[in-house]
């Protein structure tokens, strides 16, 4: 199979970043990276360009860093609760997801992506969960948040029957 030798002027997923060298499919670069401007081939005209594109790909994942440290430093502050509706002692009737934490820090003023938040199953339980948010390849951060109940907890009680000589026959 044929392979083509591109420059990336965007970066593009599971491929890398602009300024990059990359050897792909000569059909992938003919077909999909070369029309759409993600790529261009190879040149001496061309490779001149690579520096100013490393430069440029430094400057926006530096600037991308510090906004991610700076969102992470207001989340660490914050804190929020889901009131949930419960049965008999204390069991929740559903359950607390990665789009109802995304819901909660939307309403909070928080622009993250639902991806971003990484809770990898379903909260089903009342009391201090955590959850984490990857803003950054580098910046993870823990975020906890509580699950009350809306409604007062009532405690299950087991029927007692009498046992006596009533029942017998």
């Amino acid at each position: 199979m044929a392979n083509s030798e591109i420059l990336l002027l965007k970066p593009v997923e599971g491929l890398g970043g602009e300024g990059d060298q990359v050897k792909v499919r000569a059909g992938y670069a003919r077909n999909y990276l070369l029309p759409r401007g993600f790529a261009a081939p190879v040149t001496v005209a061309n490779r001149k360009q690579v520096d100013a594109l490393k430069r440029r790909r430094a400057e926006r994942e530096s600037l991308e860093l510090n906004g991610a440290q700076e969102l992470a430093k207001k989340l660490e502050k914050t804190s929020f609760a889901f009131a949930v509706k419960t049965g008999e002692g204390g069991k929740m009737f559903g359950a607390i997801t990665g789009s109802d934490v995304h819901d909660k820090l939307t309403a909070a003023g928080f622009s993250i992506d639902k991806k971003r938040i990484l809770l990898h199953t379903p909260v089903k339980t009342l009391g201090k969960h955590t959850v984490k948010v990857k803003l950054h390849a580098d910046v993870t951060v823990e975020l906890a948040f509580d699950v009350v109940s809306e409604n007062p907890i009532e405690v299950a009680t087991p029927e007692v029957k009498p046992v006596g000589r009533a029942d017998r026959k």
